[in-house]
């Protein structure tokens, strides 16, 4: 068991020492984007679209609302048959509504597929950048401080989120 413990140990040790001279550095990626020119133009886009989104689903819910207003106004005048029919078509708004949101805001919706088809361009420069850096100063792993990983300290002197701007042409500074 002793000779096993022993091998093991020896095993262990390459890979200590192999961490230790591991160089890790971090950037904070939503600070990079929010200095980037394009990503700002992007974001403002998508608000746009998003508010025009928005205007449709809200007149949609106001004329669903008018329908319904409209049917519990005059529910006791309709014959039955007028009746079934003006909830089938209140029915069908509110579907047609829920589509039109899973469309523009669901998980395969449009805002989603837009905000990736802009956003891809952005992201490959600013990993292209990062990797440049990371090669040139002899970085072996370089985190996004702002991803799933959590930092409970950072020496700032790691950050590298002010080299990748500047190696994107700009100044951090404004």
């Amino acid at each position: 068991m002793k000779t096993f413990l022993v091998i093991v140990s020896l095993l262990l040790i390459p890979s200590v020492v192999s961490a230790q001279a591991q160089k890790i550095a971090y950037v904070d990626s939503e600070y990079i984007l929010s200095k980037l020119p394009e990503y700002t133009g992007m974001d403002q886009r998508l608000r746009t679209i998003v508010a025009e989104w928005n205007q449709e689903i809200t007149a949609m819910t106001t004329e669903i609302e008018r329908l319904e207003q409209e049917f519990t106004a005059r529910e006791i005048l309709y014959t039955p048959e007028i009746r079934q029919q003006r909830l089938t078509e209140i029915q069908t708004k509110k579907r047609a509504k829920e589509q039109f949101e899973q469309s523009r805001f669901g998980p395969e919706g449009e805002y989603f597929r837009q905000q990736q088809q802009l956003l891809e361009p952005i992201q490959r420069r600013v990993l292209a950048a990062i990797e440049k850096i990371a090669l040139r100063d002899g970085y072996d792993y370089v985190f996004d401080r702002t991803g799933d990983f959590l930092f409970l300290y950072t020496r700032s002197q790691w950050n590298l989120s002010d080299e990748v701007l500047l190696e994107l042409g700009i100044n951090p500074t404004p």
